[in-house]
């Protein structure tokens, strides 16, 4: 299952020179399969491998909940893999990291009325940050993970690397991507960039792996059943306090029992009876309001972006340039442009775009389709 041609394209992904028995490198292993073909293809390249699984959280059935990650069972699952690859594993508590990086962020956002992306605020903190800090520790060349993104090695500018989304668009994880600095960038390596995730699976069953059909993890790790209210309650009492919701123009329609039962873009819910379809277009939570209107009221075409990571060869100026923008995981990205406006980063989707919401990830790209460079993106602001 693991010929020479997908040896060389391994060793080819890593771009390090060597001895490649002479190099180590850390692989980050959740306990799923895409992880765990990572650790195995990089021990068929000849590297010098350690698996390290981060425990991220227990909540009770969390842990017990198929399409879980970091956690219970799937950190039994990645020791196992480890053995059986024949490489040496580690498993790193980062409780109370994630729970003040990530947790405790993604409860404070609902509660000011955004929609939030923990898997980027992972990403870019206990992951890329702390983990990744772990790697340099024990003398690794490079930290390996097994998301569906594409690096390769800047032309004409050694130890720079430039991301690019996957040869399998189905998988494509850039998105919950963008905010990995550029230092992180040329340390990290995404073996499985060339694969899909089906190449992914046969390689895992090949070679007897137990994870070969393991589901994919699904929603956010750390909420049972995707119930996002009720974990914000039981750290945010508050968050169930009523109020109004209301039309564009202020008048009371109706009452809800908390602003963190709402997002931007949502019908279903709202509780206000018959006539014409209303959307949520706004959540004013200092006043606890919920404001509605029809669907073309979700529009827009210029989108502000706030804590911007910026990968571009070419500093963002005044003058518009042309990009992808990408404003939820599942929508494709659309022709847009973006500037500086009034030294705040800005992007213009000309056929406008529905559902933007503040807290989402908008990341922008070189083009559409698989190999495109990624050139950054930030967080929507408000309005």
């Amino acid at each position: 299952m693991i010929g020479q041609a997908l040896i060389d394209g391994v060793r080819e992904t890593m771009g390090v020179a060597g001895d490649p028995a002479a190099i180590r490198v850390v692989c980050a292993m959740s306990g799923g399969v895409d992880s765990t073909v990572t650790a195995a293809l990089l021990k068929a390249a000849g590297f010098d491998v350690v698996g390290i699984t981060l425990q991220l959280y227990d909540h009770g059935e969390a842990v017990r909940r198929k399409g879980a990650c970091c956690a219970g069972q799937d950190i039994h699952d990645a020791r196992r893999a480890a053995a059986a690859i024949g490489i040496p594993h580690y498993v790193l508590d980062f409780e109370s990291r994630f729970r003040e990086a990530v947790i405790d962020s993604f409860v404070d956002s609902y509660l000011a009325g955004e929609t939030p992306v923990p898997c980027v605020t992972c990403n870019r903190t206990v992951k890329f940050a702390d983990l990744l800090a772990r790697s340099h520790e024990l003398d690794a060349v490079a930290l390996a993970t097994g998301h569906y993104v594409e690096s390769r090695a800047r032309p004409g500018v050694p130890g720079r690397r430039d991301m690019f989304t996957p040869a399998d668009l189905a998988r494509d994880q850039s998105y919950f991507l963008f905010a990995t600095t550029q230092s992180q960038l040329d340390y990290l390596r995404f073996p499985l960039g060339r694969l899909t995730k089906a190449d992914t699976r046969a390689i895992a069953a090949g070679l007897g792996l137990a994870v070969a059909d393991k589901p994919d993890s699904q929603d956010i790790c750390f909420v049972p059943d995707g119930r996002y209210a009720d974990l914000i309650l039981k750290l945010r009492p508050e968050g169930a306090e009523p109020g109004d919701i209301v039309d564009l123009d202020g008048r009371v329609l109706g009452r809800h029992d908390g602003i963190i039962h709402f997002t931007i873009g949502q019908r279903r819910g709202l509780g206000l009876g018959g006539g014409e379809p209303l959307y949520v277009v706004k959540i004013d939570a200092p006043a606890r309001r919920v404001v509605v209107g029809p669907r073309g009221a979700l529009r827009q075409t210029d989108i502000r972006l706030s804590a911007v990571n910026w990968l571009g060869e070419e500093p963002l100026g005044e003058a518009p340039q042309p990009v992808y923008a990408k404003i939820r995981s599942a929508k494709p990205a659309v022709a847009a442009s973006v500037g500086l406006l009034g030294n705040r980063p800005s992007v213009t989707v000309a056929g406008g775009e529905y559902g933007v919401s503040p807290g989402q990830a908008c990341v922008l790209y070189e083009g559409e389709g698989p190999g495109m460079r990624v050139l950054g993106g930030g967080f929507i602001a408000r309005a």
